[in-house]
């Protein structure tokens, strides 16, 4: 057991040696080429302040949006009360989309628990 446990270990310090090596000889180039294609976000000089500022421009930017997002969400809700008023009108095919939506969410839903339990399918009650 100790051995196999070695060997795994022998093996991934191989591995990361060998990550390392490519990013040291690859890594300049492309950050070099990343910068160079998003010079135009890049805010000149970089000091810490300007990060600082940044960020918080950001923070109340996104915070300005929230009323209009509140909004957005309330009209979303209204239509979806609308529909099932008149659900009796509804087409086969907007039934049909609304259940695979509904199938995709649930499957997201359980994909989400199964990531942060660790990715593990042991310990479900089913």
């Amino acid at each position: 057991m100790a051995a196999a446990a070695g060997s795994k270990l022998a093996q991934l310090q191989s591995k990361a040696c060998e990550a390392t090596r490519f990013v040291a000889k690859h890594g300049g180039a492309y950050h070099k080429t990343l910068m160079e294609k998003n010079k135009h976000y890049v805010v000149d000089p970089p000091t810490i302040q300007k990060c600082q500022e940044l960020s918080k421009q950001l923070f109340y930017t996104r915070l300005a949006s929230l009323p209009g997002r509140y909004e957005a969400f309330w009209k979303e809700l209204d239509s979806a009360k609308l529909l099932w008023k008149n659900r009796s009108s509804l087409k086969v095919e907007d039934a049909g989309v609304a259940a695979l939506f509904g199938i995709e969410l649930y499957a997201w839903s359980c994909l989400g628990e199964v990531v942060g339990r660790g990715f593990t399918l042991t310990g479900y009650h089913v």
